[in-house]
């Protein structure tokens, strides 16, 4: 499998199962209907478990343009790599999230909130503050990126693994970052913390023949777009100063 395949792939599982949960919580007639944050934020964990050790030894496992932006501004990979890595991760994000829909498909039909249904492809703001919104998707994808060039350096230093990139560190810690990430931070802005994750899905949301269904949201979109892609930044040059 070439990387760029690795990489549709895993960001489409990981879409799949996590929008896959945010419907079954939030749609009516599931099975989980109502299961609450809890189920939400272990389900995008096991998600992120499942993209990573799918894509892991092919492509190092991204699944996030803030990873693949960390990792070329500490010069792991290149630039025509690098954006390889962020058109796969939009395909599979925009094709999981297609499958979700197709799945809950009659659960879409059932639901009348417009919110509720697009919750299910992106995130939005619990309080709608765009600059507190942008600076929870900074810290939390700061928090990502830095304990994930810990996880690298650490993994490296004992000649372990190559080269550096998030399969590299195993599947499980990463799950555990991501479910913490989510139960300490997300309940601000629903954690994005993946530009792909949000966009694409949401640009499927925007496509999809969803009947009585929310907007685009352009004044919003661009925080979890933005917000990671700075926290991502932020957390690469504190790796490079502090020389980890």
């Amino acid at each position: 499998m070439t990387p760029f395949i690795a990489e549709i792939i895993g960001t489409g599982f990981l879409i799949l199962l996590g929008g896959g949960v945010v419907a079954n919580v939030v749609l009516n007639g599931t099975k989980g209907h109502n299961g609450g944050w809890i189920v939400i934020t272990t389900a995008w964990a096991l998600g992120v478990f499942v993209g990573v050790v799918i894509a892991g030894p092919y492509s190092g496992a991204h699944l996030n343009p803030a990873v693949t932006l960390a990792m070329w501004i500490a010069g792991n990979v290149g630039p025509g790599e690098a954006a390889s890595y962020v058109l796969a991760q939009f395909i599979g994000a925009m094709g999981g999230a297609f499958l979700v829909w197709l799945v809950y498909k009659d659960h879409f039909k059932a639901t009348a909130d417009a919110g509720a249904k697009q919750a299910v492809f992106c995130t939005a703001p619990a309080i709608r503050n765009l600059p507190m919104n942008l600076i929870s998707e900074v810290v939390g994808t700061f928090v990502l990126l830095f304990t994930i060039f810990y996880f690298t350096d650490a993994e490296l230093s004992t000649e372990q693994v190559t080269p550096i990139g998030l399969g590299s560190v195993g599947a499980i810690p990463v799950a555990f970052l991501v479910w913490v990430i989510g139960l300490a931070l997300g309940g601000t802005t629903g954690y994005a913390i993946n530009p792909a994750r949000d966009l694409g899905p949401r640009t499927v949301h925007a496509l999809l023949p969803i009947k009585d269904k929310a907007p685009f949201d352009v004044a919003y979109a661009w925080v979890p777009v933005v917000g990671p892609l700075l926290g991502a930044t932020l957390a690469a040059f504190a790796f490079l100063w502090l020389g980890l």
